[in-house]
């Protein structure tokens, strides 16, 4: 994983990426980023192609024994690479992290444990749903029943004896992501999970301008329809995101990595304050 520049991007923005389901603070009217994400690959497009950064990110109404309101990311992207790389980068990255702190490769997290030394399992969300939905992942897209079904039934069963890759989700779960070109259904996205705990989301980045509007489009109009705040559309990325070349990116939480090395029921116990005791 040589070669990465270490980079540091503005913590408040104009606008957002207006997904649907992430909601931003704002700021004497701007916002506080959710992610880096959209200043990252801005610089991407104008040449630097590999970049890291671990920052503060901010979702306004997290609250719960695995999210905080303000948290800590880091994030990584690369040029000439796909979401299958950083699957690869992934394993080199967590691999070395019990050898670092000194501890066995098996980890222990709330009674379950994952080998990190072993293969790492990579199963596609319709093969997850086969698996463990009781239902075809299209039908219960259908049904309005694929994020019920992926929370109390097939995500607790993940990472356990080794870590998951759960990759392929339906290209309505992958705003930012580039469809597959031998299957458009599905997006080139995955999500990294141990001991049943999502670690990381990442994707095969989608560099068409106009496609990209479109889906930010919908997304805007989405959010209109449920009453939530309709963010404005962040301009300058769109303006400049033909310039970037083929990439991938991911965001891991650093505070939820600490938590499964540590053994920790909640995220409380791994940061200095909570926004209850501020």
């Amino acid at each position: 994983m040589g070669g990465y520049l270490e980079v540091e991007t503005p913590l408040r923005i104009p606008a957002p990426a207006p997904e649907a389901h992430i909601e931003a603070i704002p700021s004497d009217g701007w916002f506080l980023h959710t992610s880096p994400e959209l200043c990252m690959k801005r610089m991407l497009a104008a040449g630097y192609g590999r970049i890291f950064q671990i920052c503060r990110c901010w979702r306004d109404g997290e609250r719960g024994a695995l999210h905080l309101p303000e948290f800590t990311m880091l994030e990584w992207y690369r040029v000439a690479a796909d979401y299958r790389s950083l699957m690869d980068e992934c394993e080199t990255l967590l691999r070395s992290l019990p050898r670092v702190l000194g501890q066995d490769c098996s980890v222990r997290y709330q009674g379950k444990e994952a080998d990190l030394s072993g293969a790492w399992e990579r199963l596609s969300v319709s093969e997850a749903f086969a698996r463990y939905g009781g239902m075809a992942m299209e039908e219960a897209l259908v049904k309005d029943l694929f994020d019920e079904i992926m929370v109390r039934e097939i995500e607790p069963r993940l990472g356990i004896g080794q870590p998951t890759f759960i990759y392929d989700y339906p290209a309505e779960r992958g705003a930012l992501a580039r469809r597959r070109g031998d299957n458009p259904a599905v997006a080139e996205r995955f999500e990294l999970y141990i001991c049943g705990l999502e670690l990381a989301n990442a994707f095969s980045e989608l560099t068409d301008a106009a496609e990209q509007r479109a889906r930010f489009s919908l997304e805007a109009a989405y959010r209109g329809s449920m009453q939530r705040t309709v963010y404005p559309l962040p301009e300058k990325f769109l303006d400049e995101l033909g310039d970037m070349p083929p990439s991938a990116g991911i965001a891991m939480g650093v505070d939820r990595l600490v938590m499964v090395l540590l053994d920790a029921a909640t995220i409380d116990e791994v940061v200095a304050f909570t926004p209850e005791e501020l």
